[in-house]
């Protein structure tokens, strides 16, 4: 066989192993390790498969991602999710479906925390569902509040998946973090657009309103929670403004979040335990993933795949956003079948080489990539979004649910075409961090 049929193969080996459930880390090493001996041989593969784990785990820039999943471990075992809910529900509470838009604007907070739509989900379902069913909130709209609200964490800062993305395309990882605060901030904007439209056509979804909060209550709130702003700033500020790298942002932002718990007394021991073993196992299972996704790389790179890939797409007489704008649609597909860092490490030694030769910029398709497969968590058939909310919730209808977050979906559909029309809006904050504005 030639070694472009052997690539292919291992594409579809590997596309079936992840279907079945397979660890995506141990799939992309069997497979690249696989493929990698039948064209090279055993010895050859070997070492190269020795060679790819210590490169990749001997990286620096990867040691921004423990520092960030420890940051937001503190952060998360220290129940802040209740008071970030409650502060952004005292401003803006009152108004007319405000507990929907105190949910999405908490979760695009407390997403950012955690780094995982998951946990995001669990927590503010918990939290915020109960409250908006004592003001009678339909089912579909208090869920998809929480549904959409989860996904923000992908886009802002610091986002783990951005962190892989810049890791397995060589782009400046603190340029990536900085590119999602912008189109992140704006999705919660369009979301809560959303949320106000809905309630505004049809007031029966949020029959009963608060009463406004006053102003000494609001500044209380604030005042549980603005720690987290700044180590926030201090982390993320410390990276546009020049004075960090990701890595020393990241351990700024674990101490500041682990003084801040500790001081307040929100974290103790058995917390303070529980966020190591999950920074560890989180860690370990990314770290293996990345050494399995450079390991199939490799395999590809050999069988030329990824080479002919881009000739044959290049050579086309199409424009290069139309080309963009059937990746866009794959990628929708991914999605609703495989989870982001499994779609990631599948398509980007093939999709990321295309993109580059088609003279787009590589942050600016970061963002893009990620929030379209990122569609996919409140999407059915997945939809593990859906599925979260509903093992909190047992008394909402998954169908229910679906339904509840089409509205959703459609915002961020259209705010997607608004990032491909509009670079501007991903590549401003880049572009005057690396001196170009």
């Amino acid at each position: 066989m030639s070694p472009e049929v052997v690539g292919i193969i291992g594409i579809i080996a590997l596309f079936v192993l992840i279907l079945l459930r397979v660890q995506v880390g141990i799939a992309l090493l069997l497979v690249g390790f696989t493929g990698y001996m039948y064209l090279s041989g055993t010895n050859v593969a070997l070492a190269q498969l020795g060679m790819s784990a210590f490169g990749t785990a001997s990286k620096y820039s990867l040691s921004v991602m423990p520092m960030f999943i420890l940051m937001g471990m503190f952060l998360s075992y220290s129940g802040l999710a209740k008071d970030l809910f409650k502060a952004v529900d005292h401003w803006v509470g009152h108004v007319r479906g405000g507990i929907g838009m105190a949910t999405i604007g908490a979760s695009a907070i407390f997403s950012s925390i955690s780094g995982s739509v998951n946990a995001t989900t669990a927590t503010l379902a918990k939290v915020a569902l109960p409250e908006m069913k004592d003001y009678k909130y339909h089912p579909g709209l208090s869920s998809s509040c929480v549904a959409a609200g989860g996904t923000l964490g992908v886009l802002i800062p610091p986002s783990v998946i951005l962190i892989l993305y810049g890791v397995l395309t060589m782009e400046p990882v603190g340029a990536l973090l900085i590119a999602g605060l912008v189109p992140g901030i704006l999705l919660a904007f369009f979301f809560m657009l959303t949320v106000y439209i809905q309630v505004r056509r049809k007031p029966s979804l949020a029959p009963n309103q608060q009463s406004p909060s006053s102003f000494q209550d609001r500044m209380k709130s604030i005042s549980k929670i603005w720690p987290f702003g700044l180590i926030f700033l201090l982390s993320i500020g410390g990276i546009y403004f020049g004075f960090f790298t990701p890595t020393e942002a990241g351990g700024v932002g674990a101490l500041g979040a682990l003084l801040f718990s500790v001081l307040t007394r929100r974290l103790g021991w058995k917390g303070f335990f529980a966020s190591l073993e999950e920074t560890i196992r989180l860690t370990s299972m990314i770290f293996i993933i990345l050494i399995g996704a450079t390991l199939f790389g490799q395999f590809l790179a050999m069988s030329r795949v990824p080479t002919a890939v881009t000739s044959m797409v290049v050579g086309l007489d199409v424009s290069p956003f139309v080309i963009v704008a059937i990746i866009l649609i794959i990628y929708f597909l991914l999605g609703l079948f495989l989870e982001g860092i499994a779609i990631l490490v599948l398509t980007l030694p093939i999709v990321y080489p295309l993109i580059i030769q088609l003279g787009f910029d590589g942050i600016w398709f970061g963002i893009i990539m990620v929030m379209v497969f990122n569609m996919g968590v409140i999407t059915p058939p997945l939809g593990i979004s859906v599925y979260v909310i509903n093992g909190v919730a047992k008394d909402i209808p998954i169908q229910t649910i679906f339904k509840g977050v089409t509205p959703m979906l459609v915002t961020m559909i259209l705010f997607t075409i608004l990032l491909v029309i509009f670079p501007e809006i991903v590549m401003t904050l880049p572009n005057f961090m690396r001196g170009g504005g």
